[in-house]
């Protein structure tokens, strides 16, 4: 719950009312993705030891899920979920950002959300466990490999008012939300090493 007293609310040159909401709204999109982060965290394949990023490794995951009967062509549904310092190191190689190897090259022009490179759509994530060290947890994996649910009927409950005899404003959200890792054949666990950069 977000609360912001009458004064803080004068004084300020926003819509604090607002802000308050889209700051609830971001607490709930987090534990979500904390939820999911901690199914991820369970996968039990993995490609090997701490490693670079590099093409060679990507390769490995692809291969790896492949070789787990996973459907690797269905490319709408193949997702990398990975750190910076991992996308850090891919954007160092030319088959990652040269036009000579990709159609939409992540070094130029406005970034976008999702880029899809090597068959994977690929997604920076802030959290992932380990970020920073010498053994980061990235995820590659098919989407139906894991599951993630969200009540937005009845389970979600959000409240704005104002309590008149604290003085303060306040914006609440809660709601009933679930991760769950449906295929362990479908996720592979990659161990990045990003003491370096």
């Amino acid at each position: 719950m977000v609360r912001k007293t009458r004064f803080n609310i004068f004084a300020s040159q926003g819509d604090q009312r607002a802000l308050m909401q889209s700051t609830t709204k971001k607490v709930l999109n987090r534990r979500i993705d904390a939820d999911i982060i901690a199914q991820m965290d369970t996968a039990t394949t993995n490609v090997g030891g701490a490693a670079t990023a590099s093409l060679s490794l990507v390769q490995k995951a692809k291969t790896t899920l492949g070789e787990n009967e996973v459907e690797i062509e269905d490319e709408d549904k193949m997702w990398a979920v990975v750190t910076d310092a991992f996308l850090g190191y891919l954007e160092q190689i030319p088959e990652f950002a040269s036009k000579d190897y990709v159609m939409t090259q992540p070094l130029v022009g406005p970034a976008k959300r999702v880029l899809r490179w090597a068959g994977f759509n690929w997604i920076r994530h802030h959290r992932l466990t380990g970020k920073g060290t010498a053994s980061e947890k990235c995820y590659f994996f098919h989407r139906d490999a894991l599951g993630s649910a969200f009540d937005n009927g009845e389970g979600l409950n959000t409240a704005v008012g104002y309590d008149d005899e604290q003085d303060y404003s306040y914006a609440r959200a809660s709601s009933f939300t679930g991760a769950k890792l449906l295929q362990q054949d479908g996720i592979v666990q990659v161990l990045h090493d990003a003491s370096a950069i």
